[in-house]
């Protein structure tokens, strides 16, 4: 794996966003691209985190609502808004986030096992980093687009 895709010898580069007012990371590798939320179609019988689809550079691509995943209720749509198009395993879904604007490279040393975090836990939950007084939640992209069997049989996930 070349430099470029790991990240900085002092770290992986991540890219941060907000979802209800806590800062997530995803692995700046896992992340296709990112763009504005226009149209959401909604589809029906999808997962009640799944919004509908868009389409994204000439493919239509499922919406994770982050906010609905986790367990925080439903926000009004903005122009802060960003979709994170991720890849994993060979599914490409886009994530839907509050805001995503910061590229940032995090030491590993600044990084904790969920479990050592003051007994947090999830299959999702990569690790959580402290950046000075701000703490980061890392994600584990497979995991968290990973949904049980019964909802994967949605049409849109599937």
């Amino acid at each position: 794996m070349t430099q470029a895709a790991t990240g900085t010898a002092s770290g992986i580069t991540y890219i941060l966003f907000t979802v209800a007012g806590a800062t997530y990371a995803l692995r700046s590798g896992d992340v296709e691209h990112m763009e504005m939320v226009e149209q959401v179609t909604p589809v029906p019988h999808a997962p009640a985190f799944v919004d509908g689809v868009v389409l994204s550079r000439g493919q239509v691509v499922p919406v994770i609502n982050l906010r609905a995943r986790f367990g925080f209720p439903r926000a009004e749509r903005h122009v802060r808004n960003r979709l994170l198009v991720v890849d994993a395993g060979g599914r490409r879904v886009g994530l839907l986030a509050d805001e995503a604007r910061e590229f940032l490279a995090i030491p590993d040393d600044r990084i904790q096992p969920p479990h050592d975090a003051a007994g947090l836990s999830g299959n999702y939950l990569h690790g959580v980093a402290t950046l000075g007084s701000r703490i980061v939640l890392i994600l584990d992209v497979k995991e968290l687009v990973d949904v049980p069997p019964d909802v994967t049989a949605s049409p849109v996930l599937g």
